[in-house]
């Protein structure tokens, strides 16, 4: 969160170097001789909170428009074409402002000029305000950013405070402007005009993409939109910067989990391109305790101290995330081959769900999973937070020395990971290393993602993150309530039907022939999934546009789409030949008691 903070920050102090901010260039050096403090100040304070409001409702229209059906959907797509049209008619923007500015303006002219009198902060702050609204259409490729992931995964708290850090990076740019004079304005307003033809052709993008969503089209759309009016500086910032990439589905790139919702959790994919060769390794820090583990699997309890001389390469993992399930493969790979040169490697299991917590779940996913390297419970995410880890798969190399020397997130650049593992192995003196790297193929959940990218994201079907729900009357948390299916489902939404008791992390089948639907767009579809409370197995029965899924069933699921659950972990029910088109999915339990988690996609 703090790197998307900064990210935004610098991303807004670039915004005066673009067009689009001279139309509020010149309510800013209109008190260019009054005081910094007691009037430039306040109205750059003004401004930053009324950009910030402003862009925020924008966000939050934008997650309407995802997430809500009928009326509300109406009224927020209304509430977008309005905003598109103020991009398009710059004077409807001046005229919706206008009170607000011409209120600042008579107040500020209203104090006194006297040696002695005290100018009120109100005045320039409300003309900052007004400003504000003027400035709020100007578009760029991290505001974009923070817009489309609130309008794909929902606004919160985080996405106002982003949407304030660009505001604040643009006004200290104003800031500095104001300081040194206002002959920054007389350089920069020649190219007055071009802004207003920048803002007319976001306009008539946004309006496109109403209309797109409007008529059903927006699968896929609006994650393409937020990079067509970017400056070369602002999007050389954003692909420079090495940060972890998200899950390539429509998620947050922040995911918080139930039971640690301050911890700063990510599942990631981090599909990107195969790198160059290792540079140079720097030093991240040194090993952290592990004293925190509840339990060890496959080995005594290990310490830093006791691994000394090893390279170690610990992993962040859990057993129901699709993304570390993809790992395993690779990682099962690397410790069997470097086991004789010195490596070990180190699982630490930090769950999600309250089921992982269970030593007795884990122990047996373990076995399941053919895993017999070193695994430590971090049910209370000790170790966790020792290594300051965001991310679920999360990889942290450490060198003979106790220190770490390099981390990556996500799944992929398998290569850069083994060629790292070489380097320190070498620098511990090993000589005569395997050659080459391994290139293991999974299977089943194991198996590697599609080629194409998945347009629908991890989807929570307890009530204390679930998004997209579209069952009539929405989700009743806590008690039991029958379910209706709608007449239809857009593509990432989803339905309950029949009897079902939704509680914080699931929903509970009450009776038999409870069914759940899901329109999604993506190759493989996984479902979190468990059986009765007490054990008992739960018989299920998948569909796909309403027939058996034949070639396109997943590993728990045979080419008629009967399964049967018989342990809570992640289940893979649709593995598609091919995709590129939306597909509705349903699964009928056959059995009452079914416990349900999560989607995931691939």
């Amino acid at each position: 969160m703090l790197l998307l903070f900064l990210i935004a920050y610098l991303g807004g102090v670039l915004t005066i170097l673009s067009p689009c901010i001279l139309p509020v260039l010149p309510f800013v050096f209109a008190r260019a001789d009054r005081p910094f403090r007691s009037h430039g100040l306040p109205m750059l304070l003004g401004m930053a909170v009324a950009f910030a409001a402003i862009a925020t409702l924008a966000a939050v229209g934008g997650g309407w428009v995802v997430t809500v059906n009928e009326y509300g959907r109406y009224a927020a797509i209304a509430m977008l074409a309005l905003f598109g049209v103020t991009l398009l008619f710059p004077s409807l923007a001046d005229r919706m402002s206008r009170p607000l500015v011409a209120l600042g303006i008579r107040l500020a002219e209203a104090q006194p000029d006297g040696q002695n009198a005290k100018a009120s902060v109100f005045s320039p702050l409300l003309l900052g305000v007004g400003t504000g609204l003027l400035w709020a259409p100007c578009a760029g490729p991290i505001l974009g950013l923070i817009l489309t992931g609130a309008a794909l995964n929902g606004a919160s708290v985080g996405t106002t405070v982003l949407l304030l850090a660009y505001a604040a990076g643009a006004c200290t740019s104003l800031a500095a402007a104001l300081l040194f004079g206002g002959r920054v304005f007389a350089v920069m307003k020649q190219s007055l005009h071009t802004g207003e033809w920048v803002r007319r052709v976001a306009g008539v993008a946004v309006l496109v993409g109403v209309g797109a969503i409007a008529l059903g089209l927006d699968t896929g759309v609006l994650s393409q939109l937020s990079v067509g009016t970017t400056s070369a500086l602002e999007k050389a910032l954003v692909e420079k910067i090495d940060m972890p990439k998200p899950q390539p589905q429509s998620r947050p790139l922040v995911e918080s989990a139930p039971q640690q919702q301050d911890a700063g959790f990510v599942k990631t994919a981090a599909v990107l391109p195969e790198p160059a060769p290792v540079r140079k390794l720097g030093i991240e820090g040194q090993f952290p305790s592990l004293a925190g583990a509840t339990e060890w699997i496959n080995s005594p309890p290990l310490t830093p101290e006791s691994l000394r001389g090893k390279v170690v390469l610990v992993g962040f993992w859990t057993y129901s995330c699709i993304n570390c399930l993809r790992t395993l493969p690779y990682v099962r790979a690397w410790a069997e081959k470097y086991k004789d040169a010195g490596l070990v490697v180190l699982g630490v299991h930090s769950p999600e769900f309250a089921f992982e917590k269970r030593p007795a779940n884990v122990r047996k996913a373990t076995k399941d999973l053919g895993i017999d390297f070193p695994v430590a419970l971090d049910n209370d995410f000790k170790i966790w937070r020792g290594f300051d880890n965001q991310a679920w798969p999360a990889f942290y190399f450490i060198d003979a020395e106790g220190r770490i020397r390099h981390h990556q997130f996500g799944e992929n650049r398998y290569d850069k990971a083994e060629q790292i593992l070489q380097q320190l192995l070498a620098e511990a003196g090993q000589r005569n290393l395997p050659a080459g790297v391994v290139a293991p193929k999974g299977e089943g959940t194991q198996a590697a993602p599609g080629d194409e990218l998945a347009m629908s994201g991890e989807t929570y079907v307890g009530a204390e993150r679930a998004q997209g729900f579209a069952s009539p009357g929405g989700l009743v948390n806590g008690r039991a309530h029958v379910y209706q299916s709608p007449v239809m489902l857009r593509t990432n939404q989803w339905a309950l039907a029949g009897e079902w008791t939704v509680e914080p992390e699931r929903a509970v089948s009450n009776q038999p022939n409870g069914r759940i639907a899901y329109r999604f767009q993506a190759r493989d579809l996984h479902l979190v999934l468990g059986p009765m409370t007490d054990g008992k197995p739960v018989r299920f029965r998948v569909l796909i546009d309403g027939k058996p899924p034949l070639a396109d069933h997943g590993a728990d699921t045979d080419a008629e789409g009967y399964g049967t659950i018989e342990a809570q972990k992640l289940y893979q029910l649709v593995r598609q030949t091919k995709s590129g088109k939306d597909r509705l999915f349903e699964i009928e339990f056959l059995d009452g008691g079914a416990q349900a988690y999560a989607f995931t996609f691939g």
